[in-house]
């Protein structure tokens, strides 16, 4: 029996709406989720709003709101946005959930009871839109002169009493970390920005505020408030029962895999595991910081004022179109660009003209020209040769380069069998073995039929729904579309001998139209 795997996103901060880049990031966590469910792995999949902090109490008392009446509202536009997505949660987690500020707490007291959390007074500088703390080295100047933080954003001085957490203690176990296990964070890029930071002046980290009260409470000192890091980050824990011995948390914990962005990379591969080690609980295993989403070369976000609303997008162009595009257009770990005609022209060619077409056209002429019967029938060199491209770039290419989160380049190989799929019914030329040869022509079809099967269980992760409508069409049932049943090579004889029957097709893929209005 396979292991159990647990994956979650970064829990999304939910001062304004979500845009591509939240629903990028939960698409590629549903898809590696989706995929180890088809491997057979009992999966643990949780994303969530991260709803404390400075920057949400700012954003409340400037629409005239309660902290918790704007994090009641944002956040459900959060999970709004995942059921849209067809993101299969296991659970969408709050940090405002009575559980999660236990689970906090218990964290808290752990690292105390460690000796290392200590009161001093806090002076430096402090991003409210990052809710991060910055060295002075650290900060890069505006145009007008003004200090910015290395993500371009506003930084204020700020003075208070603060409760710390002995970072510089652990240096040399997150240096030991990160040099002696490579694969603990990636790509390769992020994990030299953290070996240099922590080879850089490491002080210890303020991990209490007294100028606010929307966050959890300090165990003990209840005029602080814990550092909305702390909190937010706690949540991987607090899904699974901590503190206490639950059977999900004997299950899942350590993470298998922490998906975040890159421009949390510290958070998760410095903070983060500190914590853990004070509190003495197993580090996670992975965290993977993706890239940016851009639109015209630049990050989206509130800030800038040019974010897109995912589901707009959705709505457009369709969830499954969105969810290919994303993962296929960009190289996972990298930034990429999208754009209304690439998503048209990719969508067009990919699924509309290759993968849909291949499929409408052979399930159309098996129904007409079969009757919609199958038999059994004899393989001959070409159709050999061709299912295993298939079989090859379905059983071993797209799953080894989705276990390593090569998303697009597991998709090229999948891609590759389509196009021998449409090049082998141009060569063989189907509807004209119908009157030379109708044997010959119902070998070809079938054969195309078992390369479509293959090609639907496969790409399930990506595009889920319109891989079931195919698989639904071809009437394989569905308890038999998993990985495992691409190895099982009885079970097109299985349908001949049950005389099964293909009912007339309907397109899945249909070809999209640039609008006007989003074309000017």
């Amino acid at each position: 029996m396979p292991d159990p795997y647990y994956i979650t996103t970064a829990i999304s901060y939910p001062n304004g709406p979500p845009h591509i880049g939240h629903a990028y990031e939960a698409i590629a966590a549903d898809t590696i989720a989706r995929f180890h469910k088809l491997r057979g792995r009992e999966v643990r999949f949780q994303t969530g709003t991260d709803e404390h902090g400075l920057k949400m109490a700012r954003k409340a008392e400037e629409q005239g709101k309660t902290a918790r009446e704007l994090a009641d509202e944002m956040s459900s536009k959060f999970k709004h946005m995942c059921d849209a997505l067809h993101i299969e949660y296991d659970r969408f987690i709050r940090t405002v959930d009575d559980d999660h500020h236990r689970a906090s707490k218990a964290l808290w007291e752990r690292m105390e009871a460690r000796g290392d959390l200590y009161l001093d007074r806090y002076e430096g500088w402090y991003s409210v839109r990052d809710e991060a703390f910055y060295y002075e080295k650290e900060l890069i100047e505006g145009e007008g002169g003004e200090r910015l933080s290395p993500q371009g954003t506003p930084v204020e001085w700020t003075t208070e009493e603060s409760w710390f957490f002995r970072l510089s203690k652990y240096r040399d176990a997150l240096l030991e970390l990160l040099r002696g296990n490579p694969d603990f964070i990636r790509p390769e890029r992020s994990r030299n920005e953290m070996i240099a930071f922590l080879e850089g002046d490491l002080r210890d980290l303020s991990v209490s505020r007294t100028s606010f009260d929307w966050g959890v409470k300090v165990p003990g000192s209840e005029n602080h408030v814990m550092y909305v890091w702390v909190d937010a980050l706690t949540n991987y824990l607090t899904g699974l029962g901590f503190p206490d011995e639950t059977d999900n948390w004997r299950k899942f914990w350590p993470a298998d895999l922490h998906l975040i962005g890159k421009d949390i990379a510290r958070f998760h591969t410095i903070y983060w595991p500190a914590f853990l080690m004070s509190a003495d609980l197993p580090l996670p295993k992975q965290v993977f910081a993706h890239g940016f989403v851009l639109k015209g070369g630049q990050k989206e976000s509130k800030s800038l004022g040019n974010v897109s609303d995912p589901l707009e997008l959705a709505e457009m162009y369709g969830v499954d179109t969105l969810r290919y595009f994303l993962l296929r257009e960009i190289s996972f770990g990298q930034d990429g660009n999208w754009s209304h005609e690439a998503i048209v022209t990719r969508t067009n060619a990919e699924l509309a003209n290759s993968f849909g077409n291949l499929c409408q056209r052979v399930l159309s002429m098996i129904h007409k020209n079969m009757d919609g019967a199958l038999s059994d029938y004899y393989f001959d060199g070409a159709d050999r040769t061709l299912l295993t491209i298939v079989q090859r770039a379905c059983r071993d290419e797209l799953p080894e380069a989705f276990e390593q989160l090569r998303f697009s380049v597991g998709i090229e190989a999948w891609l590759r069998a389509v196009f021998a799929c449409n090049q082998y019914v141009d060569e063989q030329a189907p509807w004209a073995l119908k009157k030379s040869d109708p044997t010959r022509m119902a070998a070809v079809l079938q054969t195309l039929f078992i390369a479509i099967r293959d090609l639907a269980i496969a790409i399930q992760p990506v595009i889920p729904e319109k891989s079931k409508l195919v698989l639904d069409q071809l009437g394989i049932a569905s308890e038999r579309r998993s990985y495992d049943d691409l190895q099982d090579e009885s079970w097109f004889g299985a349908l001949v001998a049950k005389g099964h029957m293909i009912e007339k097709p309907a397109p899945v893929f249909p070809r999209l139209e640039l609008s006007e209005a989003v074309a000017a």
